[in-house]
Order: structure tokens, then sequence, then C-alpha cells
């Protein structure tokens, strides 16, 4: 469906407000919720299932066209990309995916890291720290995919932010206070310094995923590795920038 089809039907649906163009609206964008479901997917790993992912975010597709206001100066795609994401990030809090154990393992990966960090001087290597914690390389590679569910469930002012738009002004503003355009700039400058940290291959795989917006498989045909591996790469990757950007990590699962 072209630009200007898609406006009709938002005509049509701002007047009429019928289920049968309601539904047609909703296959339409259905693709937008595999984008941002597959994206969270990608960044949470195997903590959870992208089938899952999916049914939660296509809630979220039908709260935003009902919400919609099509008089708003926003891109429907914009609006919607955030309340997906936000029921997604709901019920993964409702499912309460994220034992105490979880917690207590991300407790003691960061209290490692940073002994062996002080000791040496430099960054901690996977061996040092599995060895550590007296498991073994693929175990602290499942914890670290782990972390990554913690990291994005606990970033609630990006899951809110934008959510709701109380007019077309003050979206606008939003992002040309010098406040705000000062805070993006900081959290450019510490993104590319986290990037700075990487591995040549680790390094390719956040630019390829993120940036270039290639899927796993296409990764893994590109870098000649196995999609298991690119999926390793990425979470060691992740681990490695959390170092530096803290909490707001979790930005690279709004990307898009």
């Amino acid at each position: 469906m072209d630009e200007a089809a898609r406006e009709r039907l938002w005509m049509d649906y701002s007047r009429l407000h019928t289920q049968e163009i309601r539904d047609s609206l909703i296959v339409e964008y259905a693709p937008l919720v595999k984008v941002v479901a597959g994206r969270l997917c990608m960044y949470l790993g195997s903590n959870v299932e992208y089938d899952d992912l999916v049914g939660f975010g296509v809630f979220g597709l039908i709260d935003a066209i009902e919400k919609f206001d099509t008089r708003k100066n926003i891109k429907f795609e914009t609006y919607a990309s955030l309340r997906i994401r936000g029921e997604i990030i709901d019920q993964i809090r409702k499912s309460d995916w994220i034992p105490r154990t979880l917690r207590q393992k991300q407790k003691q990966l960061d209290a490692v890291m940073k002994d062996i960090e002080a000791k040496t001087g430099r960054q901690a290597t996977d061996e040092e720290i599995a060895e550590a914690l007296g498991i073994s390389p693929d175990e602290l590679v499942n914890w670290q995919s782990q972390m990554n569910l913690t990291n994005v469930v606990s970033l609630d002012e990006f899951v809110d932010a934008g959510m709701e738009i109380s007019d077309a002004n003050s979206y606008n503003r939003r992002y040309t206070s010098p406040e705000e355009n000062m805070e993006r700039s900081e959290l450019k400058s510490m993104l590319e310094e986290a990037i700075d940290q990487l591995t040549e291959k680790e390094r390719s795989v956040i630019l390829f995923y993120y940036y270039e917006e290639l899927t796993v498989k296409e990764i893994a045909q590109v870098m000649e590795v196995t999609e298991s591996r690119v999926s390793q790469l990425h979470t060691k990757a992740l681990q490695k920038m959390k170092k530096v950007m803290g909490e707001y990590i979790g930005i690279l699962a709004q990307l898009s």
C-alpha cells in the first residue's frame, strides 16, 4: 500500500472508526511489530521467544491505532514503535521473567569484573571472569545473554519517553531544547566510546545489526561465520559496551 492509500485509510478510520478499517490498519502495520520484536529478541537473546514478543507487540499496535491522533505532527510509525515496545516490556515485567537469581548473577558478574580490573589495571578477559566465577566460558556467555534482559526491562525512561504526546508543538520542542540536544550529544559520545572498546568482529556485528539493519542470517553470511557465533559476538559486545554506557546500553534496543 502506497502512502496516499495509507492516508485515505487513516482518514476513513478517523471518520468512521469501524472494526473493518481498524483490521486493515493492523494488517498494514503488522510488519512494524516484527521489526520491533526482532530487535528486542536479538538484544535479549535466548531469554525470550520471538513469537511471544510478536504476540505482545500486536496488542501495542492495536493500542497505538486506537489512540493515534492524525492531527498531531508525528509519523504513526514513530508513535506505534514506542507503543509496541512499551507493551512488550510491560508484558515481560508482568510475566516475571527476571528471577531474583538473575539479579544476583548480575551483581556477582559486576563485582568479579571490577575486582579483576582493579588488580590488573586492564579490562578483564572472558577467561578470567569465568575462572573467578567458577563457571565455564560457555556458561559465562549464557550469563551475559541473560543480563541483557535485566538491562532492557530496567530502562523505564526509554520505554516511557514519548508514549503520550499532548500536542505537536510540545513534541517538537522536546527535540530542540538545549538540554535535550546536550543529552543526545552526550549519549552519542558515550556510544562512540563504547564501540571503540570492541574487537573488529564485535564492532562489525553491532554496526551491521543496529545501523545497517541486517538480519542475523545476513550478518553470518557477510562475516562467513555461523548464526550462533553472531549471537555470541553480539552478547560479548553488549557486555563490554555496558561498562561505558551503564544503564543507557538499552538505547540499542530502540534503534531501527
